[in-house]
């Protein structure tokens, strides 16, 4: 597909209006739409038997993550194994759309779901389990065992909390930012008549009970002291805001050689060579928007849009509008990259095109255990959110905030999960045993919007743009000489540029 290179600019006057509208429609300037069908229970099939709780709101496609669920895949398999998770995620998109198109039949016929939907996508899912397991035992010698288990998947209500999303707030509690109350649950210190009994599904998403009123949340408690040895320096390197408009679908390390392997559009700065199909010499060539050109590293994440009714230019494009993301992209009005140290020692230098996934893109099926992003207002940035989108009082600007896993096995730069050879440090600060610390990064991304419930980060389309589904990806592309100067500002504990 052509690339989206360029956006629309809201002007002072569009957002006020977009806000009074998203107001006056409850959230969002969408139209809510009750859904009503039947709940799936477990793996997909065909008979009433498996509908039975008829007139539940089903909104969504719920499906087992294969690349989380399988084991270790040998090097010469992970090709034919991407591509495969790829056309995975690829069949439940196009799966949603079927769903989506027949909600009204779903609703007067739950069997329909089965039958339509969710039977035809087992088939899919099977077939492409098979072809995973082929390719393992071919490079292995041994077929992984449990494939057949991940075929099956269910349709869900939109009130359905994944596991251990119910209370809690979810996430690695290292990764959190500076002042979040890992205490804070689902409702956050939501007010209590926010939001109840609007769970109307609004096209996908969201819907106005993913967000909440920042002066409603409670201020976190301080962070915990760094100990003594800590390394408090910091790096921070000036990569712009994506003023250039780059943004593809792709996600070169989870879907490396798949177009539109993300399903929705992400906005890049650093590396401007970065698509699905850049290798290692592609992005070491690669031009950058990055101040420091020792810097080529890539850094993406899901662009943020106004639900406002307005079009963008890739309404009929992949990862846009045929991937049910739509609206204005806005370009941030802030992005802040930082390289932080360690509460409890050193830190060692990078590898060179190191691959970090942060937060978890299907974190409303998955569950929030690897869910890992913060929303907050500036000026209010001591209350934060992990599954809420924040409400922010006039004048105050939202915040999205990242911060990676900082430890690494040492040895990878990346792995068949893309997680297990990074981690996130234990409660006292230390990395887990076989792992080292690294510089950490910490990404600040600041957008005036209107105040209100009118916007919402790209998702796959059966996340429903839930605020916990948001993540970011980052390759480092660092120079050696430039690597060892954050290392050595971090561990000096010198604040440097």
């Amino acid at each position: 597909m052509g690339r989206t290179s360029r956006r629309k600019r809201s002007t002072p006057a569009n957002r006020v209006i977009v806000a009074t509208a998203a107001l006056i429609l409850g959230g969002g300037g969408l139209i809510a739409v009750n859904v009503y069908a039947s709940a799936g229970e477990g793996s997909s099939g065909s008979s009433r038997g498996e509908f039975r709780d008829a007139g539940r709101r089903m909104s969504t496609i719920d499906c087992p993550d294969a690349g989380i669920a399988l084991p270790g895949i040998p090097e010469g398999a992970r090709p034919e194994v991407d591509r495969e998770l790829a056309a995975m995620d690829t069949q439940i998109t196009e799966a949603y759309r079927q769903f989506a198109d027949r909600r009204e039949q779903i609703a007067r016929d739950p069997a329909l779901a089965g039958n339509a939907v969710l039977g035809p996508l087992k088939d899919k899912r099977t077939a492409s389990l098979d072809r995973i397991g082929i390719a393992v035992e071919r490079a292995s010698g041994e077929r992984p065992q449990g494939l057949e288990g991940l075929a099956g998947c269910s349709m869900r209500a939109d009130d359905e909390q994944g596991a251990g999303q119910e209370a809690g707030s979810g996430g690695q509690g290292e990764g959190q930012e500076p002042g979040e109350d890992p205490e804070q649950g689902q409702d956050g210190g939501q007010d209590p008549g926010q939001g109840e009994g609007e769970g109307e599904v609004q096209g996908n998403g969201p819907e106005v009970s993913d967000f909440v009123d920042i002066e409603s949340v409670r201020p976190a408690a301080d962070r915990p002291r760094n100990r003594r040895g800590a390394s408090r320096g910091s790096f921070s390197t000036d990569c712009g805001r994506n003023d250039n408009g780059k943004f593809n679908p792709d996600n070169v390390i989870a879907a490396p050689g798949v177009s539109n392997g993300a399903h929705h559009m992400h906005d890049y700065v650093g590396n401007q060579a970065t698509d699905a199909f850049a290798g290692d010499d592609d992005l070491a060539a690669g031009a950058t928007t990055c101040r420091n050109q020792g810097d080529r590293s890539t850094y993406y994440w899901p662009v943020l849009r106004l639900q406002n009714g307005q079009d963008e230019d890739d309404v009929a494009a992949d990862g846009g509008g045929k991937d049910q993301n739509t609206g204005e992209i806005q370009t941030p009005s802030q992005v802040t990259l930082k390289f932080v140290g360690s509460p409890a020692g050193k830190v060692t230098a990078m590898p060179r095109f190191l691959r970090i996934i942060t937060g978890d893109a299907k974190a409303f099926t998955n569950g929030d255990a690897n869910a890992n992003a913060s929303w907050s207002c500036t000026g209010f940035e001591d209350r934060q959110l992990r599954d809420k989108y924040p409400i922010c009082p006039e004048g105050s600007q939202v915040v999205r905030s990242f911060a990676f896993q900082n430890c690494w096995d040492g040895q990878n730069t990346d792995s068949a999960n893309h997680r297990t050879h990074v981690a996130f440090a234990q409660e006292d600060g230390r990395c887990p045993d076989g792992f080292r610390a690294i510089p950490q990064l910490v990404q600040r991304i600041v957008y005036d919007v209107p105040p209100g419930p009118g916007f919402a980060v790209d998702s796959f389309p059966e996340q429903l743009h839930k605020p916990v589904t948001d993540h970011g990806d980052f390759i480092n592309v660092f120079d050696d000489r430039l690597m060892k100067k954050v290392v050595s500002c971090i561990n000096g504990g010198r604040r440097c540029r």
